[in-house]
């Protein structure tokens, strides 16, 4: 059924809410996911510790699944691979909710690591061809329905929970509804990636130009895992909130983020991408910065909102550059940026906890401030 289109021709606003919708797809599933994560401890009965090692299986397979998702994307076409990748990463996610012990849990989410990677060059890859029957950004808005839906997906998550409902329940409930959204959009999708890309190989090296987009991505991504990570933790032991105050900061950095992404097209076509990249660094340092220095809670809060508006542009951005460069298709390009990109994803976290082991926290989000100021550095220099 899903192989059944229409002749006739599509028009871009048609292919763009099609698009959109395979994002929103994808945020979904991660959401559930995320919003279950202390379902699936208590029913393995898992310590803080024993988590922190299970879940370290969700980016492995992540990792080492990018050159291949970026080849497989290249040679078989970004429209079948969104498509394998959203049954494969929805499947997946129901079988950690069945998984019965703790190998089975570890294997599961490798693959969702491996689904939802491949899902996610796919779906770039799609936009980047929408983005180029407008004839300018767009790709913020793509990243901004996904950051719609893990809002979404919270929201169904907390209501399952309230409602008693077993993980293996509520992932079974999105799978469905995953299914039936792909038989809606996924027709409408685009069938054509920019041409020659069957010789592509699947390990590229980033030429300069790629790298330097990639180095932005990196600084972002260890700014937006520290706060991931980190921000209940920082309110929590240097801001002093109250408990039900915890949260705030998360809250705070993540509307901004979401809200970001839906303005960041409409700055990068009035500015240019080059500026709007050197304010989002700006904003971040100030933010991080900000918490730091006066971390009381209203200047906290108002700096984590900062870090989100910083962050919320950057990687669409660089994705959006990274798919239009000329040394190699879309879909191995954004693997090759990604891959820097999620490096800083990993690396950023365990920092933190490293260097605020030697010294403190607040010494810690100085330096991830210092990272702020790098995108705005590389930005300058880099091709965008």
């Amino acid at each position: 059924m899903l192989s059944v289109v229409s002749a006739a021709p599509v028009s871009r606003k048609t292919h763009r809410l099609a698009v959109s919708a395979l994002f929103f797809l994808q945020g979904l599933c991660f959401a559930s996911w995320a919003s279950r994560i202390p379902s699936i401890q208590q029913k393995m009965g898992l310590s803080d510790a024993e988590l922190g090692v299970v879940l370290f299986a969700l980016p492995v397979g992540l990792m080492l699944s990018l050159p291949l998702s970026g080849w497989l994307v290249a040679t078989q076409g970004s429209r079948r691979m969104a498509l394998i990748g959203t049954v494969l990463y929805s499947s997946t996610l129901v079988s950690i909710g069945w998984a019965p012990g703790l190998p089975v849990l570890v294997g599961c989410l490798f693959l969702f690591g491996l689904g939802g990677n491949l899902v996610n060059i796919a779906v770039n890859t799609q936009a980047v061809g929408v983005e180029a029957l407008y004839s300018r950004s767009i790709m913020a808005a793509f990243h901004g329905i996904w950051s719609l839906a893990g809002f979404t997906g919270a929201a169904v998550g907390t209501l399952m929970l309230a409602r008693g409902f077993d993980p293996l329940t509520h992932f079974l409930v999105i799978w469905g509804a995953v299914q039936l959204g792909l038989l809606v959009c996924w027709p409408y999708s685009l069938r054509e990636d920019r041409p020659g890309e069957a010789d592509q190989p699947i390990f590229a090296k980033p030429d300069k130009e790629l790298l330097g987009l990639g180095l932005i991505a990196f600084c972002s991504m260890i700014c937006e895992g520290a706060m991931f990570d980190w921000s209940g933790i920082y309110f929590r032991k240097v801001v002093l909130a109250e408990p039900a105050w915890v949260g705030v900061g998360y809250t705070a950095f993540m509307s901004t983020m979401a809200g970001g992404r839906f303005v960041a097209d409409w700055f990068a076509h009035r500015f240019g991408v080059r500026r709007v990249l050197q304010l989002s660094g700006l904003l971040t340092a100030s933010g991080l910065l900000l918490a730091v220095l006066l971390p009381a809670l209203p200047t906290a809060v108002l700096g984590f909102l900062l870090v989100g508006f910083g962050v919320s542009s950057v990687v669409p951005l660089v994705y959006s550059a990274a798919g239009r460069a000329s040394s190699m298709s879309p879909g191995v390009a954004l693997a090759a940026v990604s891959t820097v990109g999620f490096l800083g994803f990993l690396i950023g976290p365990p920092l933190i906890g490293l260097v605020a082991g030697a010294f403190s926290l607040r010494i810690s989000f100085s330096i991830i401030a210092v990272m702020g100021l790098c995108i705005s550095i590389v930005a300058s220099r880099a091709k965008v």
